[in-house]
């Protein structure tokens, strides 16, 4: 028997029953481990806070609430994504509309006027004929499901815009963070470069008196006016960048912030994050508003076979309608004039040249597109918060290991320059020093934005929390 053909029982049971064509959907198997590649405890532990919390609670600094707050409102991008929602919601009562009758009452009226060469009486006639009807045209009886089918395919449609908007919220929470918590790292390279440059002018002016005093040479005093041109180069590097900073949190937040931006902050002071909860299964991904997004397609795929399958069953439709005629408009509404008419239709589909075949397979492969990608969008999800958890595993190394290197140039850049003041070494030895000294106190600053930053990638990836 064709995989297509039904026998005549299974017909009859549809056409008392209303069947639903629809494949049974079931979701796929995550195509990932159980839990996340193995990392300390402590990293584990720190998995979970993004899923339980809301942004509010996971983040701490009240400027940079507010922000996300006044992003959330206006920013740009996220209301097309309200917008879409509101067209998906349409689409889905346009098809909703299609599974009741639609009820329309018409009225008109005809006059004519029959010349005399042209009437069967050999005179001129005038005739006119009055209506008011209220009745349904077109309604298809939904057998087989092809209507529910489709009504269904918009629902998981809307609902997929739904988790779209969710994702794109927790998106703009982490970059609004994101750019916050730059800004105020290159503020605070900004103020160490200023700092750096206010002293190297000190030595350089110092410098410059003993060689007035004949007890350094030449070639010291232009050493250290290359420190001084350099940390002034410096210095205007970090100011264009916080500038380039502001101008794209002003961007994200889509009107002006209601905080003050050229207030200087510091990094440690505004990083804190609330404290992290016991880790869980990377199940959890599942409801990740992406990994949703992607089920969502899939569930309206599924629906869509329905409608393809019913399209090789008949399809039929009636059109009724009850009013009154009459020649006369004063009469119109006598008793003896009323007038109805009922037309059902069935339309059987005999040859197409395999399009309600080929339409089938469309749909079918289609939901077959649909199940790689929601299992590439778990695979994609657990990549990245594998990929987080292995940064966050060093993370707590890489600080305290910055933290001591930059005790230890201090320490080295004090001593090379007591050695030069007591003439006991030359001044490249306290350039080379004082160099070290000061990229060890940048990184510092770079890795404290990596270990914040890692818990903002954590809030996300991990699908963030309710809003």
């Amino acid at each position: 028997m064709n995989k297509h053909s039904y026998p005549l029982g299974i017909v009859a049971l549809m056409l008392a029953g209303c069947m639903n064509m629809q494949p049974k959907y079931e979701r796929p198997a995550a195509p990932i481990p159980a839990q996340w590649p193995a990392t300390a405890d402590a990293v584990q532990k720190q998995a979970t806070a993004p899923a339980v919390l809301g942004w509010e609670q996971f983040f701490t600094d009240p400027d940079l609430k507010k922000l996300i707050r006044q992003a959330l409102e206006n920013n740009r991008d996220l209301r097309v994504s309200t917008l879409n929602i509101e067209k998906a919601r349409a689409q889905y009562q346009i098809q909703r509309a299609d599974l009741f009758p639609k009820i329309n009452a018409t009225g008109s009226g005809t006059n004519q006027r029959t010349p005399a060469a042209a009437s069967t009486t050999g005179s001129t006639l005038l005739t006119h004929q009055y209506s008011a009807n209220l009745g349904f045209s077109s309604y298809e009886l939904d057998f087989f499901g092809r209507v529910r089918s489709l009504r269904d395919q918009a629902v998981y449609q809307y609902l997929s815009t739904e988790e779209a908007k969710r994702s794109a919220q927790i998106t703009l929470v982490a970059e609004v963070a994101n750019a916050y918590l730059t800004m105020v790292a290159d503020m605070e390279s900004l103020e160490l470069a200023r700092e750096t440059l206010r002293t190297q002018r000190e030595s350089y002016d110092m410098t410059k008196r003993q060689l007035e005093f004949g007890s350094v040479t030449e070639l010291t005093l232009r050493q250290a006016e290359t420190s001084v041109e350099s940390a002034r180069a410096d210095v205007a590097k970090y100011m264009t960048q916080v500038d380039q900073d502001r101008n794209a949190l002003v961007l994200l937040v889509g009107t002006a912030p209601e905080v003050n931006l050229d207030e200087t902050r510091s990094l440690k002071a505004v990083s804190q994050t609330a404290t992290l909860p016991d880790g869980l299964p990377s199940t959890v991904l599942q409801n990740r508003p992406d990994v949703l997004e992607a089920e969502r397609d899939l569930q309206g795929y599924n629906a869509n076979i329905g409608a393809a399958r019913a399209a090789f069953f008949p399809t039929i439709s009636l059109t009724a309608s009850a009013g009154v005629a009459s020649n006369e408009l004063g009469s119109l509404f006598n008793g003896s004039n009323r007038a109805w008419s009922f037309a059902p239709q069935i339309v059987l589909p005999i040859f197409n040249a395999g399009l309600n075949k080929a339409n089938l397979k469309v749909a079918e492969v289609n939901r077959d597109i649909s199940v790689a990608q929601y299992e590439k969008a778990i695979q994609t999800a657990f990549k990245e918060v594998s990929d987080s958890l292995a940064q966050r595993a060093t993370l707590e190394e890489q600080l305290s290991a910055q933290t001591a290197l930059v005790n230890a140039t201090e320490r080295s850049f004090t001593l090379s320059r007591l050695r030069f003041e007591k003439g006991l070494d030359n001044y490249l030895t306290v350039l080379d020093a004082q160099r070290s000294y000061y990229s060890a106190q940048q990184n510092l600053i770079t890795v404290r934005l990596s270990d914040v930053s890692n818990q903002v990638t954590l809030y996300k990836v991990l699908g963030g929390g309710a809003f």
